[in-house]
């Protein structure tokens, strides 16, 4: 397990009580490092939407405990924030939460001539994820050859 995975994971486990007391659900958390500066971020959210709030209340009880603990050895800046529309489906339970629903896809490389594919999740497993496409077709790609997986917004 890398350095960032072991933050991340460490992370997750001082989060979770914080976010059941909420009643919120925990996204994802992700360390990474962005023009020279590190990022520990928390995406939470909740039936109807998170707000400034929830976050303020979520960020200031994670970097009592950050501070507490102090187990990451680089200066970084914590964030908390909602996963946005565009969040990507990483985790089981987006997939499962995503079924029927209309899905975007970006694949590393060419696959049957393009990178992008729209359509309705109908199934996943560790290695695969199922669309049906527009013109109702069945169209299986390799989890591997994914580089983004999100649910579709129309403007």
């Amino acid at each position: 397990m890398t350095k960032r995975e072991q933050y991340e994971q460490r992370t997750e486990t001082l989060l979770l009580p914080i976010i059941e007391k909420n009643r919120f659900e925990l996204v994802d958390v992700e360390y990474v490092k962005e023009g020279g500066t590190w990022y520990l971020r928390a995406y939470i959210d909740k039936p109807g939407g998170i707000t400034v709030d929830d976050c303020e209340v979520v960020n200031r009880a994670l970097g009592e405990l950050l501070d507490e603990e102090d187990f990451i050895e680089e200066s970084y800046v914590l964030e908390v924030s909602s996963p946005g529309l565009g969040r990507p489906l990483k985790k089981e339970k987006d997939f499962l939460r995503s079924i029927g629903e209309e899905v975007e896809i970006r694949t590393y490389r060419a696959v049957e001539g393009q990178k992008e594919f729209k359509g309705i999740l109908r199934a996943y497993d560790k290695e695969t994820v199922t669309i049906e496409t527009e013109g109702g077709e069945s169209l299986t790609l390799k989890r591997a050859e994914i580089a983004l997986i999100r649910l579709a917004f129309d403007f």
